[in-house]
């Protein structure tokens, strides 16, 4: 049975987006630690600290919505619902993941989802978020397009033009910013003279929300506002989430262009730690639920990784099968 909380939101449906942030909190954990052990080829941008962001925007999307994502996207993904055993084999170099292993961890894809991929190039996925919007616009069935990126893409000019456009032809995009202070190695401050990149919506006549994001609430009652605003046909928003990442850009990154004790800080600020306390304190929600939930992800994840352990590496004959290849011997694209 669940119990209404503020109108709005039952426990039921508060937990869920508890457990959502965790699988995902403990899916990058693991992660890390199946590279470090020589399971996972290649490089990984975890989103550890950036979770509620994710849950929060994908909590207040319908299931014919899209996404398009970043090089830090597993949360994304997870948080439009994806297999994580899938996701793992993905990483893994498996057949069973969601791209033959062809994707990895910079590239994955599920259109079932709606999550239009990740991306490698920062800023990437913005213009092609901008092309799904005037897609759902033209469909007419009320669908919207979300993009996600960091503070750092939107010093690229794609994020301008394709703003501009989107606010000009009143496409029904949601353009999702998860600032977490810096770009790549770099301080936001010591790469954009705009504190707030929610103040850029201005100039493109649409509006720009400020969320805290490390609270997957806030975030989610933003997103919804302007998901409602595009779906009524008003055009696109700008939602600024305020967070951080806890891990450097990528595993391995030692942070030395981090001040002292900025870590610290943001940690007192963890959602994995401030919103399940706010569960029991606030929502009444009892504690065997929530470490229930703890239990639940980790096996869970146990299977998923066993899933992924299991597969099959691809066969190297069909390296060149299911992407475009442009030949030299002129032979048609595959």
């Amino acid at each position: 049975m669940t119990t209404a909380v503020d109108g709005r939101l039952d426990q039921e449906t508060l937990v869920g987006l508890f457990e959502r942030m965790l699988l995902i909190r403990r899916f990058e954990e693991r992660a890390s630690e199946y590279r470090l052990a020589g399971h996972i080829p290649g490089f990984l941008h975890p989103c550890i600290g950036q979770e509620a962001a994710a849950v929060g925007t994908c909590a207040a999307l319908g299931p014919d919505d899209v996404i398009l994502s970043t090089h830090r996207g597993h949360g994304h993904m997870l948080a439009r619902g994806a297999d994580p055993g899938r996701m793992y084999a993905e990483l893994y170099a498996r057949v069973e993941g969601y791209n033959r292993s062809k994707g990895g961890s910079l590239h994955m894809i599920d259109t079932d989802l709606g999550f239009l991929g990740a991306n490698g190039i920062v800023g990437g996925g913005i213009p092609i978020a901008g092309g799904a919007a005037l897609q759902q616009k033209r469909r007419g069935q009320g669908g919207v397009a979300v993009s996600f990126f960091g503070d750092g893409a939107a010093n690229q000019g794609a994020f301008h033009e394709v703003l501009n456009l989107c606010s000009l032809w009143k496409l029904p995009a949601i353009f999702v910013c998860e600032n977490n202070l810096y770009g790549e190695f770099t301080a936001q401050s010591e790469q954009s003279p705009v504190a707030d990149v929610a103040d850029r919506a201005a100039a493109y006549a649409m509006p720009g929300v400020i969320a805290d994001g490390n609270d997957v609430l806030d975030v989610r009652e933003k997103v919804a506002q302007a998901v409602a605003r595009a779906r009524a046909g008003e055009g696109p928003t700008l939602v600024e989430c305020k967070t951080y990442r806890h891990r450097g850009h990528y595993e391995g990154d030692m942070c030395a262009y981090r001040p002292e004790g900025e870590l610290e800080q943001w940690l007192e600020r963890d959602p994995l730690v401030t919103f399940p306390a706010r569960l029991v304190s606030e929502f009444g929600v009892p504690e065997e639920e929530i470490e229930a939930v703890r239990a639940q992800v980790e096996q869970r994840l146990d299977e998923a990784a066993e899933f992924a352990a299991a597969g099959t590496f691809a066969d190297p004959a069909e390296t060149f099968e299911h992407v475009y290849v442009d030949s030299i011997e002129g032979k048609a694209l595959r």
